[in-house]
């Protein structure tokens, strides 16, 4: 009977492919395991080649492990229109709320106040994608150009992009727009690399 068992037993395993031998809880209770990981009584192998130490998605090569400019230029444009007419519907709203307070709840009224929220819905969602827009085209010549990434492409397409947008307003329009993206950008920049910053300053404090 004990033979039969163990036919059997090999013959599931040949026929599942387990090729090697199996063991059992008690044939397990008995091995030392100092300096080496348990084996799984289950699957008969060694749990450390279940572990990835390395990157799960495979790369092309020479690409980067993170997205460049122009990969997150769409979400940036994106977010910018989406952000800027939620913001002006509200504004519009305010705007609206404040215009007809001195009129009844009618259809007149219900009609301003939506025309003013479509339209400061609109107009910002237009200026903010517009300035994406500026912003990610700079960026991405600014990548090419310089072949480098870092936070000064950032506070160059910043103040490119207040430059050219401002520029209708003359030499004045042009240098108001240029330091406000300079700044907008540059406190970016300054806000990404805090953590950097402080743990140099430790590290030269110690």
């Amino acid at each position: 009977m004990e033979g039969g068992g163990n036919s059997k037993g090999t013959g599931l395993g040949g026929l599942f492919g387990a090729g090697g031998v199996g063991y059992s809880h008690a044939d397990l209770a008995g091995v030392p395991l100092t300096g080496m990981s348990p084996l799984s009584p289950y699957l008969n192998l060694d749990p450390r080649y279940l572990v990835q130490d390395t990157d799960e998605f495979i790369l092309p090569t020479g690409a980067n492990k993170t997205r460049g400019r122009f990969e997150l230029a769409f979400f940036t444009i994106g977010g910018c229109c989406m952000t800027g007419a939620a913001f002006g519907a509200l504004n519009g709203l305010r705007l609206g709320l404040k215009e007809t307070q001195n009129m009844t709840w009618s259809k007149p009224r219900n009609v301003q106040i939506l025309n003013m929220v479509t339209r400061q819905g609109a107009l910002w969602a237009n200026t903010l994608g517009s300035l994406a827009l500026l912003y990610s085209a700079f960026g991405v010549i600014i990548e090419k150009t310089r072949g480098a990434e870092d936070d000064l492409n950032t506070i160059a397409a910043g103040t490119m992009t207040g430059m050219l947008y401002k520029s209708t307003g003359g030499v004045r329009g042009i240098a108001r727009g240029g330091i406000a993206g300079l700044t907008l950008t540059g406190l970016y920049a300054l806000y990404n690399n805090w953590e950097h910053m402080k743990g140099s300053i430790a590290r030269q404090s110690l």
